[in-house]
């Protein structure tokens, strides 16, 4: 985790600040690299760096107290299992996770496909999500344990504090403004949970954001279309349930709400910038290399 701190978000911050000119930066973090990013800002909290000016989480969770329907995949015996797999390979291998996140869903991602493909001999259907999703990659082997004992089983971060890069953090350093995107339906990142560990942020200003459909589909929702919509409330105070209870739903997406805020936590408009400069040159044209070799694949 020290290196996805450090070489991740730590670098990124450094090198957009340089490339750009600015002093500050609004960061993002979707799922585990939101995770990640709270680790990041009270890291940086505690170092008195204020190169964040604020924060925005795509169904990330921060506090692990509640481990809903991971309860089978966070006990001792399966970690340990974990812990043999990826000191044997020093990875954990993208078939593994992919599985278990199936798992969780195990009528439509598991059995409805089992017996449409091999039962009733019919053709899965293409899915754009389901490719994304499908599209896995290897978690390192130490990041993995510290993920999975330190965060999900001891719930560090929350409890006593999280030792990351040489010093102690906990959720309560995390002060810059903030805005948490959640989905109604996710099965990985249940928003109530992400709800609860937001609270615990030490932030005075905080948005939440609970958009309708699940992890990926509830993100990925652009305005116009009014297939998802959103739910807001200003009182934070609340439990979960109060606060959906009490909420304002509106019909598309959150898209338009988060620019809005996000603009007010912004300089002024510019003109589009040349990606990179003479000490940072651009890699490859959109969408990238990576995405250009998998589907000649």
């Amino acid at each position: 985790m020290d290196d996805y701190v450090k070489d991740g978000f730590l670098t990124a911050i450094r090198e957009v600040k340089a490339i750009t000119g600015e002093k500050r930066v609004n960061a993002v973090g979707y799922c585990i690299a939101g995770t990640t990013l709270h680790l990041t800002l009270a890291l940086l909290a505690g170092r008195g760096d204020t190169s964040v000016k604020s924060a925005t989480f795509f169904t990330a969770l921060a506090d692990f107290s509640d481990h809903g329907e991971f309860v089978p995949f966070l006990q001792d015996d399966f970690i340990d299992g974990i812990e043999r797999e990826v000191a044997e390979h020093g990875i954990l291998r993208s078939f593994i996770m992919g599985r278990t996140m199936s798992f969780l869903r195990s009528n439509d991602l598991v059995y409805q496909p089992a017996v449409r493909s091999y039962m009733m001999g019919e053709t899965p259907p293409a899915f754009d999500l389901l490719y994304w999703n499908g599209d896995g990659t290897n978690l390192p082997a130490r990041m993995t344990m510290e993920y999975l004992r330190k965060l999900c089983q001891r719930n560090e971060f929350v409890e006593g504090g999280y030792d990351l890069c040489g010093e102690r953090v906990h959720i309560g350093d995390v002060k810059v403004p903030l805005c948490s995107v959640t989905c109604q339906n996710d099965h990985i990142a249940a928003w109530k949970d992400c709800y609860r560990g937001f609270g615990l942020t030490g932030a005075k200003d905080r948005t939440f954001i609970l958009s309708e459909s699940g992890h990926i589909a509830g993100i990925v929702n652009p305005p116009g279309r009014k297939k998802y919509g959103h739910y807001t409330n200003d009182d934070l105070s609340l439990d979960a349930e109060g606060w959906l209870e009490g909420a304002s739903h509106h019909e598309d997406s959150w898209w338009p709400r988060w620019e809005s805020w996000l603009r007010k936590r912004s300089g002024r408009k510019v003109a589009a910038r040349e990606p990179g400069d003479s000490a940072h040159p651009p890699l490859a044209p959109a969408p990238g290399t990576y995405v250009r070799k998998k589907a000649s694949l």
